[in-house]
């Protein structure tokens, strides 16, 4: 070793490199019969429709004029339930509605207005909660 290098504490090259000993890794290998696990790519997913004032999940994605939501009563054929809503935009709206509709949370016979549906994670089918095996799977989230 020479004494000129740039710096002097002990351990700094005093060995050549390291190689690496790991060995590269094949592709991984799926079992096609279990289908996918989790909520990646291929989960199942649904299409939804909840209500903005509470979030609950409505049952038909066809809304009546005087539809009401089951769980806090409110009303769901309103701007904030359309998919057309951005409160970030000129009148709330994207789209060209007239006249403007100053109440966005009450009802209105808007005739752009279509439900907000976005897609969620379904639900899988489950065991029944008395079953040993379910409760094991739901303890290591298997």
């Amino acid at each position: 070793m020479s004494d000129e290098r740039k710096y002097r504490q002990r351990g700094y090259q005093d060995e050549g490199p390291r190689e690496r000993k790991s060995e590269p890794r094949g592709p991984v290998e799926k079992d096609p019969a279990k289908g996918p696990r989790g909520r990646g790519l291929g989960a199942p997913t649904a299409s939804v429709f909840r209500c903005a004032a509470c979030h609950a999940r409505q049952e038909s994605l066809e809304l009546a004029l005087e539809a009401t939501c089951a769980k806090c009563g409110g009303d769901l054929h309103t701007c904030s339930n359309c998919r057309y809503f951005d409160s970030s935009i000129h009148n709330e709206c994207r789209q060209n509605v007239e006249p403007r509709i100053m109440k966005k949370t009450k009802r209105n016979e808007c005739a752009v207005f279509e439900p907000k549906v976005t897609q969620e994670f379904d639900q899988e089918a489950t065991r029944a909660p008395d079953d040993p095996r379910s409760a094991f799977d739901a303890l290591f989230k298997i």
